[in-house]
């Protein structure tokens, strides 16, 4: 038995369906909807009509007035219709038909047969269902759907009357032909004007369809330009607020992010090699003296090789910690690029924090009073941004200086009592290798709060650096992270 053949027709269509263009596809649904609605509304339209004009027929008929049986004094009786309309005179016509019958199957008014009045042309087609007629009550009749002798259809109105040969049933016949005949002409009307209006529905949906396209195509025109010459930062324009509005503002949001973090890349690129420049330079002019001391044979004073070798170390040191400070940069802005969270005691690592920042300023004082405070977050990156904070404050502490170190329900502060930060400088303290202009003689490479502001940011929480809280000298440096007293 072969397999049947609709699903490998159906997955044809939908392949074919999915092979064509978006602008093809919305364009025959378009069609396909208003087709659908089209022929909806006309089959309603058509039915809605008939019923209409049939209910109006069989009013009129319903309430048409007609001679009874009684009255009719000539009844031309035959054995059949046939035979009746064939002796009937020819020199007139009536438009509706009589036909009297008695309680028979073969539906006959006396032992002749039908009986037809005189001038009839046509004759009733008699059902024997036709004989409950003469179960009616006076002032009752039926009404049923019915045809002629010759084949035309009509309604036919069925009452009971008295004849001078006794009961009997006087039927009376409308042809419905014009009805039909108009509901033909309407058929053809509405077919021609649905056929009419799915090809506008066409038309307008390809219309509509490169209308609403048109940003899509800009769009992809675009991401093709893009592609081909790798200039991120290509936007298009956007109309209105519908979705693919939407869709253009969000490209136009990627565009410029790619653009901004290309620009980034860049900076931090030239940033960093002259950043390294420096160091690098050092090295080789060390090393080239070391050599040529050495190619001369005029060897260098003990006490200056070993101070050059001090300046090499200290060099190698600095750009190690550089290099250390770039690896951390690297990483994408996202808490998802680090280490996976862990629960971190925030009061433990500040403690741990101010340690290392002691030996470091070893004529300082710090002061410290801190509270519990748990957070999550990368352990080593949270460590790493409070012992910049912390460095930073003792770069910039004087001599026996006071390092305050504070941390209240979730927020850190280190402020210290140096020259402090100018009001207009405050906006770039953040930013990669930016560096004061009055503190470019110190070391460092501008990448110490850069790196606390993103291990900060990937906690969840926010730093802020600006003057003391009192008006007094020094700088504060404020850090909010969410958490709570106790491990979670």
């Amino acid at each position: 038995m072969a397999p049947p053949r609709t699903p490998r027709r159906r997955q044809r269509l939908l392949h074919w369906f999915r092979s064509r263009s978006l602008r093809s596809r919305l364009t025959f649904l378009s069609a396909a909807a208003v087709a659908v609605a089209i022929a909806l509304s006309a089959l309603a339209c058509w039915f809605i009509v008939e019923k209409q004009l049939y209910d109006q027929v069989r009013t009129d008929l319903a309430n048409a007035t007609v001679p009874s049986a009684a009255r009719v004094p000539l009844l031309l009786c035959y054995p059949t219709a046939e035979q009746a309309l064939a002796n009937q005179p020819t020199s007139a016509t009536s438009e509706n038909s009589i036909a009297v019958a008695r309680d028979t199957q073969f539906v006959v008014a006396n032992p002749t047969g039908v009986c037809l009045p005189p001038n009839a042309t046509k004759a009733i087609v008699v059902q024997p269902g036709d004989t409950a007629g003469f179960r009616l009550k006076n002032g009752q009749s039926i009404i049923r759907d019915g045809r002629f002798t010759d084949g035309t259809p009509a309604v036919v109105r069925i009452s009971l009357t008295h004849s001078v040969s006794g009961p009997a049933l006087l039927m009376v016949a409308t042809s419905t032909q014009p009805v039909e005949e108009s509901l033909q002409g309407l058929a053809i009307l509405l077919g021609a004007v649905s056929a009419g209006g799915i090809l506008l529905a066409a038309i307008a949906g390809r219309l509509v369809a490169r209308s609403s396209l048109k940003p899509v195509d800009q769009l992809t025109d675009a991401v093709e330009h893009i592609a081909r010459t790798e200039e991120v930062g290509t936007t298009i324009p956007v109309n209105g607020h519908d979705e693919i509005a939407r869709l253009s503002t969000s490209f136009n949001s990627m565009s410029t992010a790619l653009a901004n973090s290309r620009e980034r890349q860049t900076r931090l690129i030239a940033d960093a090699g002259h950043e390294l420049r420096t160091p690098l330079t050092s090295l080789r002019t060390n090393v080239d003296l070391l050599i040529r001391s050495n190619d001369t044979g005029r060897p260098l004073p003990a006490a200056t090789k070993t101070k050059l070798l001090g300046n090499m170390k200290a060099q190698m040191q600095e750009l190690t910690v550089l290099i250390g400070d770039l690896l951390q940069l690297s990483r994408p802005d996202t808490p998802k690029s680090g280490p996976a969270p862990t629960v971190v005691a925030l009061h433990e690592l500040a403690g741990r924090a101010v340690e290392r920042a002691k030996l470091r300023g070893p004529g300082l004082v710090f002061e410290t009073d801190t509270e519990p405070w748990y957070v999550h977050g990368d352990a080593a990156g949270l460590e790493r941004a409070v012992i910049n904070l912390l460095d930073n404050a003792v770069k910039y502490s004087p001599p026996g200086g006071t390092i305050d170190v504070r941390l209240h329900r979730g927020v850190l502060t280190v402020r210290d009592h140096g020259p402090g930060i100018p009001p207009d400088e405050l906006q770039y303290v953040f930013d990669r290798f930016w560096r004061s202009p009055s503190s470019r003689q110190l070391p460092g490479s501008g990448l110490g709060l850069s790196i606390v502001a993103q291990s900060v940011r990937e906690a969840g929480g926010e730093v802020t650096l600006g003057p003391a809280a009192d008006g007094g000298p020094g700088a504060l440096a404020t850090v909010r992270l969410p958490g709570g007293p106790a491990p979670e």
